[in-house]
C-alpha cells in the first residue's frame, strides 16, 4: 500500500472509524458515502468502541509475501458492540485458546514493513479482553 493511501485510511485503521446514518441510524464499517440500509447520503463519522465478540475464526497457513513471516496466524469475524461485523486478525492468543463468543478488544499493531528500509504499516487487530478490563 502506498503511503498517501495509507494516510487517508488512518482514522479507519487506528481509530476504527466508520459512519452512522443520520436518517436511519445504521452503522457502517468501513465508512460509506451512502447508507446501505436506507440509501441516504447523510452519513457522519462514528468511532466504534473497539469491543466485540468472536463470531467465527480460522487459521491462515498460506498468504501473500508481505505476511509470510507471520504464518500461521488467526483471522476472525468480530461482532462489534454496535452491531457491525468486521474481519480482523487476532493477536496475543494461541489458536487453541480462541472460542466463538470470546470477548475481544481492538489494539493497534504492526501489519508489515515495506522492505528492510521502508515504512512500517500499522493497523487494528483484536486480542482477548483480559479479566477485569
Amino acid at each position: 500500500m502506498d503511503i498517501p493511501r495509507y494516510w487517508r485510511l488512518k482514522d479507519q485503521r487506528y481509530r476504527l472509524q466508520g459512519t452512522v446514518c443520520e436518517d436511519c441510524g445504521h452503522y457502517s464499517f468501513p465508512p460509506r458515502l451512502v447508507c446501505p440500509n436506507c440509501k441516504s447520503k447523510r452519513q457522519k463519522p462514528f468511532a466504534f468502541s473497539g469491543k466485540g465478540t468472536v463470531f467465527s475464526f480460522t487459521t491462515i497457513y498460506q498468504t501473500i509475501e508481505r505476511y509470510q513471516d507471520q504464518v500461521p496466524y488467526l483471522v476472525a469475524l468480530i461482532d462489534l458492540e454496535e452491531g457491525v461485523r468486521i474481519t480482523a486478525q487476532l493477536t496475543d492468543v494461541d489458536s487453541d485458546e480462541v472460542e466463538i463468543g470470546m470477548p475481544v478488544e481492538m489494539v493497534v499493531r504492526k501489519f508489515y514493513a515495506d522492505g528492510d528500509n521502508g515504512p512500517i504499516f500499522y493497523g487494528y487487530k483484536f486480542r482477548p479482553i483480559a479479566t477485569g478490563s
